[in-house]
Parts: C-alpha cells; sequence; structure tokens
C-alpha cells in the first residue's frame, strides 16, 4: 500500500531550485534510503512531507491526504532530524514525556531499553549533552514512537561507531516485529546499505534512482586491465567513471553483465571488481553532474 504519493513536486528558494519536478512514491512497512550530496534536496522532500515546509508547486499526499495543520496525519509521522530542537532547560525525560504524549504508538518500556543501551544521562539538561547524547535523544525518540512513517534525517551523526552501530542493529530488530515505513537520509551509505530495502537518490534536487536495493546492486561493475582491451570492452556502454595509469585502465560501466559479457572478460584477461552501492552512488551523481558542467561551459 503507498503511504506517501508525490507529485510534480517543485521548491524554490529565491534564485535556488531545491527540488525540481520530483515525483515519487513510499509504500507501507518498506525502509528507504534517501541518498545524496548535502544540499541535494533530501531535508526539504522530508521537511514538506511532514508539514514543516511548503512547496513552491506540485502535491504531496500522505495516507492520503495533505499533512498541512492535519493532527490525525501527523500523528502518524515522526521526524527527527540532526539539527532538532529542544527546551534547553529541558531533561531528556521531558523530550520523551512529550513525545509519549503526541505518538498513540509510543512504547516506553522501548524507550527505557534505548536509554540504558546509549547509556544517556537523563539527568543532564539536554543544553549540556554532548552532540552525541544529543543524537541519542532523537534516535530514541524515533525508534520509540513505532510511528507508522518515520524520517531519519542523519540525526545520528553525531554518535560514535559504537553507537551508530547500535542504532542499526535495534532499528532492524524492532523494524521486524514491528514492521513500518522508515526513511533514512544519510551520507553514510556503506553503513546503512544491508538495512535499507529501496534507495532513492536525489541530486540536484531531482530524483536519479528509484528502486530495490538488490536491483541497484547489479547495475553497474568495474572493468581493470589493459586500456586497449578495456576502452574496447566498454565501447557502447554508458560508462560512468574513468580512470588511468599509464598502461591501465579503469572503467565503472552501467548495465547488468550477462554470462557471455563475463566469459568475454575472462577470454580478455580482464579483471572484474564488485561496485559498492556507494560507490555506485557516487559514481551516478558525478555522472549527472557532467553534462550540466558541460553545457554551462559551451
Amino acid at each position: 500500500m503507498t503511504v506517501i504519493e508525490v507529485q510534480h513536486l517543485t521548491k524554490r528558494y529565491k534564485e535556488t531550485l531545491a527540488l525540481d519536478d520530483v515525483s515519487l512514491a513510499f509504500e507501507q512497512n518498506t525502509i528507504y534510503g534517501l541518498l545524496g550530496r548535502n544540499g541535494a534536496g533530501k531535508t526539504t522532500l522530508m521537511s514538506i512531507l511532514t508539514a514543516q515546509n511548503f512547496a513552491t508547486s506540485g502535491t504531496a499526499r500522505v495516507f492520503g491526504a495533505d499533512p498541512y495543520e492535519n493532527a490525525v496525519v501527523l500523528q502518524r509521522i515522526c521526524f527527527v532530524r540532526e539539527s532538532q530542537k529542544y527546551p534547553e532547560d529541558a531533561l531528556p525525560t521531558h523530550a520523551f514525556r512529550m513525545a509519549s504524549l503526541f505518538f498513540p504508538n509510543w512504547d516506553q518500556g522501548f524507550a527505557d531499553e534505548l536509554v540504558a543501551a546509549f547509556e544517556l544521562p537523563l539527568k543532564t539538561r539536554i543544553k549540556k549533552l554532548s552532540r552525541g547524547q544529543l543524537s541519542a535523544v532523537g534516535v530514541i525518540i524515533g525508534l520509540a514512537s513505532r510511528a507508522e512513517i518515520t524520517f531519519f534525517d542523519e540525526p545520528y551523526l553525531g554518535l560514535d561507531a559504537v553507537a551508530r552501530q547500535l542504532f542499526y542493529d535495534r532499528l532492524i530488530e524492532d523494524y521486524a516485529e514491528h514492521p513500518r515505513t522508515v526513511i533514512l537520509s544519510s551520507h553514510l551509505i556503506d553503513e546503512v546499505s544491508n538495512l535499507i530495502e529501496r534507495v532513492v537518490v536525489i541530486d540536484g534536487g531531482r530524483i536519479l534512482l528509484d528502486e530495490e536495493t538488490d536491483a541497484v546492486r547489479s547495475r553497474a561493475a568495474t572493468i581493470v586491465g589493459d586500456a586497449a582491451v578495456v576502452e574496447a570492452f566498454a565501447a557502447g556502454r554508458e560508462v560512468i567513471h574513468r580512470e588511468s595509469l599509464g598502461h591501465v585502465t579503469s572503467v565503472t560501466v552501467l548495465g547488468e553483465l550477462t554470462a557471455a559479457d563475463r566469459a568475454a572478460l575472462q577470454a580478455s584477461g580482464l579483471d572484474l571488481a564488485p561496485v559498492s552501492l556507494q560507490q555506485l552512488i557516487v559514481r551516478l551523481t558525478q555522472h549527472a553532474a557532467q553534462p550540466a558542467a558541460e553545457g554551462a561551459l559551451r
């Protein structure tokens, strides 16, 4: 079932086009990775979907309705962001108490477990918490809310590697028991790649990719070997990245390789290297930017 539907969504800030005719849908009980560079439009999109911003044009429907000033819809959504603001004199317990009043699926027992796991000092005022501890407050609210749609806009960046892994583990464990739609915005693509079921890549306000993660992984391959042989193999294929050192060339090509392709690579003495999800997305965004840059130079 579709829980979010966006049609021709555009957002402009004076001369900046933050979202450019975006259309996509998010399905029920799926973990999405909303990926892209800084300024790509990720936060703007999530802010509009959670009624914290307005579109210049186009429509956004959540559970079939406009989320703006719609208490019934907003109670079913949790939006946690890196720059989350809380009353400075409040304690973490105050933030959790407010969340428990707003989110109908709030699980206080789970919140208490997460407080212990993240070693969060409940008697320290929020204004005196470290960046990592403040991130933990947001993560705990996002998980314990058990909202039907939960947006995480990189609130875990302040956590160290151990705490981030704890977040990933608890997210996937709780998702298995309490499925919901999770939209995870992140720069740490390789860290979240095993969590996400569907990848949405946004760049320059446009959707570059919207596919299941397993399908994305097979979309590209890197071929390495003698420059002339590599270029001959790559002829007619879409090359999204190329590197050369002396007589050795590496090219990343889009498109799933067939059995015949693999046999040809082996017969030609070329090496086939896997492309991680992070590498692929970086290559795709770089490749998408090249035509625009070339057009600007003309």
